[in-house]
C-alpha cells in the first residue's frame, strides 16, 4: 500500500542511511543524542518535525554552543558531479568543428589506463598529521578537495579511477546521513545483515511472492443479511519474528495506525451478542480494553507454538504485545492462538471458563479482587471467542514460514480454509516443498481418486496418501532473486559480489472442495433417427 510521509514524529523508529552505505536503526526519543560513529553524534530533536528522505550533514560545534548543528543538503549540491559531468559532456558535443574532432581522435588514441598507475602513500604530499588537523578545522568538502588538490599522481588516473578515488574519500570523510522511514523492505534488509536466522533468511523477492500470492487485502465490512458473517480474515504461521505479519497487515491497511481504515468495523461490534452474559465485559468494571473481543473483519489469526507469539519485529511498527497500544489497529485484529488451543483446546487452562460469581457475591469483593475476577473473565471470553472462530474455519488463506513440515501441519490446517483460498508456503530449503509437490500432484490426484471409487466406503490409505490430493489444486513451487546492477554513464554491469545464504522458495495453490458423491451428466438430447426396418418408437427427450 502506497503511504505518503509527513514529518518525522518523536517515538518512532527510523532509519539513517551513512556515507558508507551503512544503516542504522535509530528509536527517536525526544531530549537524547543520537550516535552515527565516526561521523559523530547530535540531538535527537533536530530531526523531529523534518521530512523523511533528506539528507543531512553534521557541522561541527561552535564556540559557546553545547550541540553540533545539522545542515540540510539540497539535492543540486548532492548531484553536483553528477550534473557537472553531464554538462561537461553537452558543451563538448555542441562544438561540432572538425579541430574538436581531431582532438577527440587524438585522445581516444592514447587513453589512459591504469597499468602504469602506482597508487601508494608516497603520491600524497599532505602527511597524517596534516590530515588530521584538517578534520579538526575544515569541513568535509574542503578534506576531500584539500587531498586530491595534493595528490601527484592524479593526473595519471582514469576518469572512472577519479570518480572511485573521489567517492572512497567521501564515503570516509563527509559526515552526511539520510533519514529513512521504517518500511518493511528496509527493516528486512537490516536485520538479514544481522540476524538471518531471525526471519529464516527471507530476502524481500521471497517476501514479495509470499504477499502477492496472498491475496491479503483490505475486505468491506458485511452490512444487511450479511452482517453476521466474518470477511477479511487470513491464517498465518509465523516463524519469523512477526514479518510474516507486518507484511500482510500492510497490505490489509492495519499496520500502522495512521494507516488504519476508518469503516473497519469496531472490535466489539457484532460480538456481545454471541457471547455468555457473563463472558461479556461489564460496563461499571474496570477498563476493557486490556483484552478487547477480536473485530469481525480484517484480522489476522497468527498460530504460534509457543506460550507467547513471538512478534518481536511489530514494536518497530507501534505495536508491542507485552505492551500494547490499546489504539492500534492491530490490537483487536492480530489474535494469537496456540497449536495446543486449535487442536486439543480442553487441555488449555485459558480456554476453560473461570468460577461464576453472582451479582450479590460480587458486591462483597473489594476493588483489587473485582478487578482481578473481571480480568479473568475478559481474558477467557477473548480466547473462547479466537478459538472457536479458528476451529470453526472460513479463512480467505493461509501463509506460512516456519521450519515445521508441511506435511505434518497441513492435515490439520487446509480444512480451515474455505474453498477458492490461497495457501503459501515458505521455506529457505527446497526439500520440503518439492515433498509437499509430490504430494499434491496430478498424478497421486489421480491415483487417489480411482482407489476412493473401488471402494467408496473407505478413505485411501495414510501410508500411501499422507495428505489429501484433492484439497489443492495447481501447487506451484516458486523462487526469485534480484541481482543488482551498477548504473552508471558507460560502467552499467551486475555487481560481482552479493550476500549468500538461503535461496528461499515459495509454494503456492488454491484450496477446492472436492465433490461429494457421483457426477451425473446433464443436457439436451435429440430424437433418435429411425433405422431402416425399425418398427420401434422414438426415444424421449
Amino acid at each position: 500500500m502506497a503511504r505518503c510521509y509527513g514529518r518525522i514524529l518523536p517515538t518512532t523508529y527510523i532509519f539513517l542511511r551513512l556515507p558508507s552505505d551503512i544503516v542504522k536503526l535509530i528509536e527517536l526519543k525526544p531530549n537524547t543524542i543520537i550516535e552515527v560513529g565516526k561521523y559523530g553524534t547530535f540531538p535527537s530533536n533536530l530531526l523531529i518535525g523534518r521530512p523523511y528522505y533528506t539528507t543531512f550533514e553534521i557541522l561541527d560545534k561552535r564556540e559557546g554552543e553545547a550541540h553540533v548543528r545539522l545542515r540540510y543538503v539540497p539535492a543540486k549540491e548532492l548531484n553536483a558531479e553528477v550534473v557537472a559531468e553531464y554538462d561537461a559532456e553537452v558543451k563538448d558535443g555542441d562544438v561540432g568543428s572538425e579541430a574538436a574532432e581531431l582532438e577527440e581522435e587524438r585522445v581516444a588514441a592514447v587513453e589512459k589506463d591504469n597499468r602504469l598507475t602506482v597508487d601508494n602513500a608516497t603520491r600524497q604530499n599532505l602527511s597524517h598529521l596534516e590530515i588530521e588537523e584538517l578534520k579538526q578545522t575544515a569541513s568535509g568538502r574542503e578534506i576531500i578537495d584539500t587531498i586530491m588538490a595534493n595528490h601527484n599522481a592524479l593526473d595519471e588516473k582514469t576518469p572512472y579511477s577519479k570518480a572511485k578515488y573521489s567517492l572512497r574519500k567521501a564515503k570516509k570523510y563527509l559526515k552526511r546521513f539520510t533519514v529513512l522511514p521504517m518500511e518493511i523492505g528496509t527493516l528486512q534488509d537490516y536485520v538479514r545483515e544481522k540476524e538471518p536466522g531471525r526471519i529464516l533468511e527471507m530476502r524481500e523477492e521471497s517476501l514479495a511472492l509470499i504477499t502477492a500470492w496472498s491475496n491479503a487485502h483490505f475486505s468491506e465490512a458485511l452490512t444487511g443479511a450479511s452482517a453476521d458473517m466474518q470477511s477479511g480474515r487470513w491464517l498465518a504461521v509465523d516463524d519469523s519474528g512477526g514479518l510474516i505479519v507486518a507484511a500482510l497487515a500492510e497490505r490489509m491497511g492495519i499496520l500502522r495506525k495512521d494507516e488504519a481504515v476508518a469503516n473497519v468495523v469496531s472490535g466489539l461490534q457484532n460480538r456481545a451478542h454471541s457471547m455468555p452474559d457473563a463472558a461479556a465485559p461489564s460496563e461499571d468494571g474496570p477498563n476493557h480494553r486490556d483484552f478487547p473481543l477480536p473485530a469481525t473483519s480484517n484480522t489476522i489469526t497468527n498460530l504460534h507454538s509457543m506460550v507467547q507469539q513471538n512478534v518481536s519485529l511489530l514494536k518497530f511498527f507501534g505495536y508491542d504485545s507485552n505492551t500494547p497500544d490499546t489504539d492500534h489497529p492491530l490490537h483487536d485484529r492480530l489474535l494469537p492462538i496456540s497449536w495446543l488451543q486449535l487442536l486439543h483446546p480442553d487441555q488449555d487452562p485459558t480456554y476453560r471458563e473461570p468460577e461464576v460469581v453472582n451479582e450479590s457475591t460480587l458486591q462483597t469483593y473489594k476493588s483489587g479482587k473485582k478487578g482481578t475476577y473481571y480480568k479473568k473473565r475478559r481474558r477467557w471470553a477473548r480466547c473462547k471467542t479466537i478459538v472457536d472462530d479458528a476451529r470453526a474455519g472460513g479463512f480467505e488463506g493461509l501463509v506460512m514460514a516456519s521450519h515445521m513440515d508441511p506435511a505434518n501441519t497441513l492435515p490439520h490446517l487446509i480444512p480451515l480454509i474455505r474453498g477458492g483460498g490461497h495457501v503459501v508456503i515458505y521455506s529457505p530449503v527446497i526439500e520440503p516443498l518439492v515433498s509437499l509437490m509430490d504430494l499434491y500432484s496430478r498424478e497421486r490426484r489421480a491415483a487417489y481418486i480411482s482407489a476412493l471409487s473401488q471402494r467408496p466406503d473407505k478413505l485411501p490409505s495414510t501410508e500411501d496418501f499422507p495428505l489429501d490430493p484433492r484439497l489443492l489444486l495447481a501447487p506451484t513451487l516458486q523462487t526469485s532473486r534480484i541481482r543488482e546492477w551498477q548504473v552508471l554513464p558507460g560502467r552499467t554491469h551486475p555487481l560481482m559480489t552479493s550476500k549468500g545464504g538461503s535461496e528461499g522458495f515459495v509454494f503456492m495453490a488454491r484450496r477446492v472442495i472436492p465433490l461429494e458423491g457421483g457426477v451425473e451428466a446433464r443436457g439436451n438430447f435429440g430424437r433418435k433417427r429411425k433405422a431402416p426396418g425399425d418398427t420401434g418408437g422414438t426415444v424421449p427427450e
